[in-house]
């Protein structure tokens, strides 16, 4: 912590490698930071805006302090003025928002003037709450000079049930997110067809975090709002944007289902950027199986939000979990008492599963400089306007390059200075990242991954699409090839309903209401205060067995809660406030069968092969963990009923001659095979886009559907996410970087930081290192060329 506090906000800002050598002061803390980054300053390229933008709204934009666009802001209001759909995909803070405002708001300003209607409208599609607030008040700012011609509105769970009226009556720039869009708006079309009828911008804001299952879902959300505009007669523009991205057009056209141009470029100024990566040091504690175990990335990162807090330094630290974030939080607050009793209230945490009224207060208080400093999930992440900050901390790597420097964006807003330190956790991928800074600095980000086809996601949507107007064969172009080899079986479950020649929806319930476009499984867990009754927030259905189980540590806005019971047939976990000197974490079984293999090449004698399985999963006890070191103190058994998973899946078999190749005998083999499982699913996030979270594995040494010994990696969401796939085309490189992991740790036989890991359900037993690394060398060795 840092000896000498300076007071909070003041003097002026030190510059980001002034912060990181206060950061930095001692050898133990210096030895930490594996590489330095520095980004020099960026000059800005202006140009004019396109001549069909209103002068008013040029002028509402001088008011706002700025006197001409960056070229790739006009560029992107040229396409938009024309019609041509548009994805805009530049760094953080390089006016994005203006690009799209500007064409928007000159379009609401013309449509205004119409003798009759209501004139244009546009809709705004963000994807947290947050972020669509945020959004309001950055529209309502700009557009004050222009009158009562823009009237944006947000539209969403929040919104009070007597403000819905007048939104659909009278806002031209409705504000939702893609949940509201499936649930409310979309069904009750016929409410809104006025303002369906007049939509000419459709803004998609932060699309590259329209991935996966959630991406599919929001692709075939967008298909059913511009079949609903088709029929009022309405062909809107989308305007999309993007983090930097690989092929951001190819990803919006996914997205939408239409072409889309590109802008790349980015013309904005930027500040001088110092990205440090920061690895914990080893302790003298040994986890499972005597492996040495690092200090965790919450407790450093703790350390270092504290240690900026004392600085002064605006800060937001990005942790992976909500209960990381809380901890964190937690573990500051406690410290700054320590060296001043005015800066514990300074910090604070934000997650998902809040009170509406509690984001909004925090989102305020950061952005008025209230708080110093912030422990935030990814919640936070998306666009939420906290310009001020000077650093940024990333609790653990993001699962994605887009994600990284998203994160990091965060810091040095309005072309100032920033610190960016990535603190690694103890895992594969980031240890290998950590020791391999070209990963990070001298790759592009990656290509959005999203499949709209996949008949788990495709199936509920025609239904809510046919409960919205009848489906017909003409449909099916817009809905993709999937779609008509549906229908056959959706009639035959009685979900749909073929009369002439369309088919209707004849069920009672809302068709819309068959499926939760985040992919969380159902409804989510109430957690409440078993005492008052009061409700504390909610957890993910798919994550309840996992975190709300009985007896689970559960931490809200810095209270600590042990769960009493978990009521599933309710939807409810029951909980006590507590101050355990630990932490939990579940483990679990996992089955796999091969229901169908697409595509399988030779490696050699073995295979790679890439289709669809069937997963069962049980959690059956959690361990504790001591606060801090994660040294275990216990475990206890779990009666939680088993979950099947139909999914998508990548998998590898060897031989015996490989096996004797690779001299891995049979002692060692289910160790080895469990070892390369495990690092392989630790590196996948380096060449799909996903996160460790998102996918699952099982290794066997003899499988009884290949009868081989087998290494699987999956999806874990129904029908899958896209992840497996891009796994079975990128087979040989991220093999490889998997091998190269395991082998450059200095470990002797295994740590978290290769083949350990925190998701294993046989507490990381058995495991073997060395035997993993020549098994992956013999495997990779009969790889065809060019895969």
């Amino acid at each position: 912590m840092a000896s000498n506090p300076v007071p909070p906000d003041a003097g002026a800002r030190p510059s980001p490698g002034m912060i990181l050598e206060r950061l930095a002061r001692g050898a133990t803390r210096a030895a930490r930071i594996t590489h330095t980054e520095h980004l020099p300053p960026r000059i800005g390229r202006h140009a004019d805006w396109p001549e069909q933008i209103r002068p008013e709204v040029i002028d509402a934009i001088r008011s706002a302090g700025i006197e001409r666009p960056w070229a790739h802001q006009a560029r992107t209001s040229e396409h938009a003025l024309r019609g041509e759909s548009v994805v805009v995909a530049t760094g953080t803070a390089s006016g994005k928002s203006l690009a799209y405002l500007a064409p928007v708001l000159s379009t609401l300003l013309d449509g205004s003037e119409a003798p009759n209607g209501r004139g244009a409208t546009a809709l705004y599609l963000a994807p947290t709450k947050a972020l669509a607030a945020d959004q309001r008040r950055a529209v309502r700012e700009l557009a004050a000079p222009l009158g009562t011609a823009v009237r944006p509105a947000v539209y969403d769970g929040d919104t009070p049930v007597e403000e819905r009226e007048w939104v659909r009556q009278y806002g031209n720039y409705v504000l939702t997110n893609p949940d509201m869009l499936h649930r409310g708006i979309l069904p009750a079309h016929a409410r809104w067809s006025s303002f369906l009828r007049a939509l000419r911008y459709v803004v998609i804001d932060e699309c590259h975090s329209y991935r996966g299952v959630f991406g599919s879902h929001v692709a075939q959300v967008i298909r059913r709002l511009r079949r609903i505009c088709a029929r009022y007669g309405s062909e809107p523009v989308f305007l999309l944007a993007s983090a930097t991205a690989a092929k951001p057009a190819q990803a919006a056209t996914r997205l939408t289902g239409l072409p889309v141009v590109e802008i790349t470029e980015d013309t904005s100024p930027r500040g001088e950027v110092v990205f440090a990566l920061w690895e914990p040091p080893l302790t003298e504690l040994h986890g499972e199986q005597g492996a040495p175990v690092r200090r965790t990335a919450t407790a450093e990162t703790a350390d270092l939000l504290t240690d900026l807090a004392v600085q002064g330094v605006r800060t937001v630290a990005f942790v992976r979990s909500r209960r990381g974030a809380e901890l964190i939080a937690l573990i500051a607050q406690e410290r700054l008492a320590e060296v001043d009793r005015s800066l514990p209230g300074r910090v604070a945490a934000y997650r998902g599963g809040y009170l509406p009224e509690e984001r909004r207060a925090l989102e305020r208080a950061l952005h008025n400089g209230d708080l110093l400093g912030l422990a935030a999930t990814t919640a936070l992440e998306l666009g939420v306007d906290v310009s001020g900050l000077d650093a940024v901390v990333i609790a653990g790597y993001p699962g994605t390059r887009a994600s990284l420097w998203q994160q990091a964006g965060r810091a040095g807003r309005s072309g100032q200075g920033a610190l960016a330190v990535l603190v690694a956790r103890d895992d594969p991928l980031d240890t290998y990242l950590v020791h391999h800074p070209e990963a990070l600095f001298d790759q592009p980000v990656e290509s959005t991954v999203l499949d709209p086809d996949n008949p788990y996601v495709l199936a509920p949507h025609l239904c809510a699409a046919a409960a919205e107007l009848p489906l017909t064969e003409s449909d099916f172009v817009l809905f993709g090839p999937a779609a008509g080899g549906l229908m056959p079986q959706l009639e035959a479950a009685n979900l749909l309903r073929r009369r002439a020649r369309a088919w209707h929806w004849t069920r009672r319930e809302r068709a819309a209401d068959l499926t939760d476009i985040r992919g969380q499984g159902g409804p989510p867990v109430q957690i409440v205060e078993a005492g008052t009754g009061r409700l504390l927030g909610t957890v993910d259905a798919a994550a309840a067995h996992t975190t709300v189980h009985d007896g689970a540590v559960h931490l809200h806005q810095g209270r600590t809660h042990v769960v009493q019971h978990l009521d599933l047939a309710d939807n409810v976990a029951l909980v006590e406030e507590a101050s355990p000197p630990y932490s939990t974490t579940a483990r679990d079984t996992t089955a796999i069968a091969v229901l169908e293999t697409d595509t399988e090449i030779p490696w050699g004698d073995g295979r790679l092969c890439f289709g669809s399985v069937e997963v069962t999963n049980q959690v059956v006890s959690f361990l504790r963990r001591k606060l801090i070191t994660g040294e275990i103190l216990g475990e206890t058994k779990l009666d939680l009923p088993p979950r099947t998973l139909r999914t998508r899946a990548v998998w590898w078999t060897v031989t015996e001659d490989q096996l004797d190749a690779a001299r891995v005998n049979p002692e060692q083999l289910g160790g080895a095979l469990h070892a390369a499982e495990h690092a392989s699913i630790g590196m996948l996030p380096l060449f799909a886009t996903c996160d460790r979270w998102d996918i699952g594995g099982v290794s066997i040494p003899l499988h009884p559907d290949t009868l081989l010994p087998t290494v699987f990696v999956y999806d874990g969401h129904p029908g899958g996410a896209g992840f497996a796939e891009r796994a079975f085309h990128t087979a040989a490189a991220w093999l490889t970087a998997t091998r190269d992991a395991i082998a450059s740790c200095e470990c002797e036989a295994g740590c978290p930081s290769c083949i350990q890991s925190p998701k294993c359900g046989n507490g990381n037993d058995p495991l073997h290192k060395r035997g993993a690394i020549r098994l992956l060398g013999e495997l990779l060795r009969g790889a065809p060329r060019g895969t």
